[in-house]
């Protein structure tokens, strides 16, 4: 058993958005077992003194792409923006080995963790055709051995150079290959159980790297198997062109005329839907994951999240993958969204709590999981504790939950639990050697840039 004992302020998001002070919270096994004031425990429980910590659900991220951990801020893709930064990336990661992807998804997981995030999805679509294993096992067996609770995505590419596309042909696959694999790889991890530490989720690319007939036969596959889908949709203006130029309607149009609406869908970014394409996803469920670190970062605009709220669209955060962002701050990003709105809609955008709920209720309703995202007594024991006793929330004495988003320049948690377990114990991963996951994956993207 662990007891978080007396802390100063909990932020739950439970059904009734109780806000608390001085108050315990009991996990026993993997669940929140009572949220109380003076909860008498045994000698054995591992207590965690609260009294100085911001205790919230634990974050969830809804679009990583964990190999990108490897390159970033590379040189020529900095200031480019995103069809560019692909062209110029993808021979790069056409080198991915085992090793890297491995680390990778240890060194993203890492990130998370330390920033207060408990479930985590990854989009992986790139395979390259030197590489030599399975990478669903592989990156399963990273998050297992770290301790997150992760969805993660097997993505896809067919659409290379020499179909038209924009990936290189050696990072694609055919397309009987990708159906094969899809349902391989769900039938071996996806456990759709509610305290669930593995689900699967299908994700093509986007619509300018795979054809029409990926996307249908993922949508047929997903649902035959009750997993998620998702997909990069409306992030620039370019892609709006090139969708009009190849298929004669917008993205979301043609994810219309594909099967991909419903509450089993969330796109990324969804920057560029006009007030009907916004309608269309309230009247269909269809959720959103905003990224506005990796929107700024690639110049690629600021989406509508203020309207989506409003209009009752499914919206969650994330970091996006950490060679646009370049970072896997999940606190961070919450700030992000926070003042992104800001610019566009004024000073009352987006306040702190609204961020902090797509963070953590909204991310765990657009993964579908229904037992994480609040602090409650029967929900998932994921969690996050962050220390005020800190210089560098000093003077930020009205508002805890303001102090953690508005302030601050280190994100790190104090203490983050996972499905029950502690595994960041005073900002250190109780799981790994962290020195080990900064070596090996130095290595690795040293690797990476010497083969190109």
């Amino acid at each position: 058993m662990i007891l978080i004992k007396n802390a100063k302020y909990i932020l739950t998001f439970d059904e009734k958005e109780r806000e608390l002070e001085g108050y315990d919270i009991l996990i026993e096994g993997n669940v929140i077992k009572r949220i109380d004031k003076n909860i008498q425990v045994s000698e054995e429980t591992y207590v965690i003194d609260a009294s100085k910590h911001v205790v919230i659900p634990g974050l969830v991220n809804t679009h990583h792409h964990f190999y990108q951990t490897l390159t970033r801020a590379l040189k020529g893709a900095q200031n480019a923006k995103l069809f560019d930064w692909l062209v110029y990336l993808y021979p790069v990661w056409a080198k991915l080995d085992e090793e890297a992807v491995y680390y990778s998804t240890l060194l993203a997981s890492l990130e998370l963790l330390k920033t207060g995030t408990t479930l985590t999805q990854d989009h992986m679509y790139l395979y390259p055709s030197s590489f030599v294993g399975d990478i669903p096992s592989i990156q399963f067996e990273a998050t297992e051995k770290i301790g997150i609770r992760a969805a993660l995505s097997r993505g896809s590419m067919t659409r290379g150079k020499s179909k038209g596309g924009l990936p290189p042909d050696n990072v694609v696959q055919e397309i009987d290959e990708v159906l094969k694999h899809s349902v391989q790889t769900i039938e071996k991890f996806h456990d759709p159980s509610p305290f669930s530490t593995k689900r699967v989720i299908l994700a093509p690319c986007s619509p300018f790297s795979v054809e029409k007939s990926v996307m249908i036969e993922s949508a047929k596959i997903a649902r035959e198997h009750g997993v998620l889908l998702h997909t990069h949709l409306a992030e620039t203006e370019d892609e709006n062109t090139y969708c009009m130029e190849v298929y004669g309607k917008r993205p979301l149009a043609l994810m219309e005329e594909l099967g991909w609406l419903g509450k089993d869908v969330y796109f990324a970014h969804g920057i560029w839907f006009n007030d009907d394409e916004l309608k269309t996803l309230k009247n269909t469920e269809t959720g959103v994951s905003h990224c506005p670190s990796s929107n700024m970062r690639l110049g690629s605009g600021i989406a509508r999240i203020r309207e989506m709220i409003d209009m009752g669209i499914r919206v969650s955060l994330a970091v996006d993958g950490s060679a646009s962002n370049d970072t896997s701050d999940m606190l961070g990003e919450v700030r992000q969204a926070m003042l992104l709105q800001r610019i566009k809609y004024g000073s009352a955008g987006l306040t702190a709590r609204e961020a902090l709920r797509i963070a953590t209720r909204g991310g765990a309703d657009i993964l579908g999981f229904e037992k994480a995202g609040r602090i409650q007594e029967g929900y998932a024991a994921d969690i996050a504790l962050f220390n005020l006793d800190s210089i560098q929330y000093a003077g930020c004495i009205e508002d805890p939950v303001a102090c953690l988003v508005f302030t601050g320049y280190n994100h790190e948690a104090d203490y983050t639990i996972v499905n029950g377990k502690v595994v960041i114990e005073h900002g250190k991963s109780t799981t790994i050697d962290e020195e080990e996951i900064k070596q090996k994956a130095n290595e690795a993207a040293n690797r990476l840039i010497s083969r190109v």
